[in-house]
């Protein structure tokens, strides 16, 4: 056997320029016409086609209902009595709770009292200064003894309008023992219990929130500086939230606020949205992701932004003229390059709307040579990774 494998190693030797011969035979053309195909102008290019663009600023916001209305007291001492919980629906007047009223009722029966012992002191002076009256036009006393009279009866008078109006401030007070719903709307918040003391002497304590109607929703979303440009009152509005992951609801930007906040040296602004909750599923608190719709085309051309990055037609079209790539775009039809004028229409994110009435369906737009090296390189890199790719 192993001489058998040392024959044949001779042989081979022996024949090894017929061996070389033969492979130069099958070599050489292979390198000539593999040659020839790789001098073969290669494109980068990428597709524009027709669809649909819309451009969009992102965000999000909490779902709060329009209008909140916070009910406290004005007077302090113990709840008495609660007629309401989380979620009663209230109207205008109806009770709410009431605050232990002895306190007060004294406070009432005391300027009462007072009220009464002024009215007598006035009633007696008045009687007082009418005697003297009488008197002084008889010629019975002096006129000093007169005004003297006088005076005390109208200072009587006073004390009775100051301790009238303490009276009523105490019945008011008693009244104010009674809380009741300043508008229609749903309770949402219930601060207080009954038995707990609320003490209303630096500040009014707040007792409830009331929603004033839930069928009416908003969202306060912060746009950037950067974005709030574009954003303008009207436009249509598509959120989402958490407990309905599969469902995008509706609105309507309603406010722009011109007070700016800084958050992280961000500057931005809140942008109020109207939303319609009819149907009520939508909670106070929740977190939308909210997308404002800026502009949106429909079976538009269109193409990736990296297509328009193209610096120069260099090595792209031989003798280019005056066109140049912010006016004219590259487009490849079979094995032809035809330079056609465009203008840029709405721009989002990933897209451009190319407008133009000489592009075709099928049409592509050359990027770049393969292997091209420009101040574009890295562009030309990225359409090959682009969906278009390279043809």
């Amino acid at each position: 056997m192993k001489n058998k494998i040392k024959s044949v190693f001779k042989w081979i030797w022996r024949k090894k320029w017929w061996f070389l011969i033969l492979a130069v035979l099958i070599v050489v053309p292979m390198l000539i016409f593999g040659g020839g195909k790789s001098k073969k102008s290669e494109y980068v290019t990428l597709q524009i086609g027709r669809g649909n663009l819309r451009q969009v600023v992102s965000a999000t916001g909490e779902i709060q209902p329009v209008n909140t209305v916070s009910v406290g007291s004005q007077v302090s001492g113990t709840i008495d009595a609660l007629y309401v919980d989380y979620n009663s629906k209230v109207k205008k007047g109806d009770l709410l709770l009431t605050i232990e009223p002895s306190v007060l009722q004294a406070s009432v029966d005391e300027a009462k009292a007072a009220l009464i012992s002024a009215e007598s002191q006035r009633n007696y002076a008045k009687n007082e200064y009418t005697r003297n009256k009488t008197l002084y036009n008889d010629g019975y006393i002096a006129r000093a003894e007169m005004e003297q009279s006088q005076t005390a009866y109208e200072q009587a008078e006073q004390s009775v309008a100051r301790m009238q109006s303490q009276y009523d401030r105490a019945v008011t007070n008693l009244g104010y023992a009674t809380i009741t719903s300043p508008v229609d709307g749903t309770v949402i918040s219930r601060k207080v219990d009954k038995g707990q003391t609320v003490a209303a002497s630096f500040q009014t304590p707040d007792l409830f929130e009331i929603a004033e109607d839930l069928t009416r929703m908003q969202i306060e979303t912060s746009v950037s500086e950067a974005d709030i440009g574009v954003i303008k009152e009207g436009q249509s509005v598509t959120f989402t939230v958490d407990a309905y992951p599969t469902q995008t609801f509706d609105g309507v930007v309603r406010q722009i606020r011109l007070s700016p906040t800084t958050t992280s040296n961000v500057v931005v602004y809140t942008v109020v949205i109207d939303v319609d909750n009819t149907d009520l599923r939508l909670m106070p608190g929740m977190t939308a992701f909210v997308t404002i719709i800026v502009s949106e085309k429909n079976d538009v051309w269109k193409v990736q932004n990296a297509a328009l990055l193209v610096r120069s037609f260099d090595g792209i079209v031989e003798n280019a003229g005056d066109a140049t790539p912010k006016t004219h775009l590259a487009i490849k039809r079979g094995e032809e390059i035809n330079l056609v004028p465009y203008e840029k229409g709405l721009v989002t994110a990933t897209e451009t709307e190319i407008i133009s009435d000489g592009i075709v369906e099928g049409d592509r737009i050359v990027v770049g040579k393969v292997g091209q090296t420009s101040t574009n390189t890295s562009a030309n890199k990225q359409q090959r990774r682009g969906p278009g790719g390279p043809m």
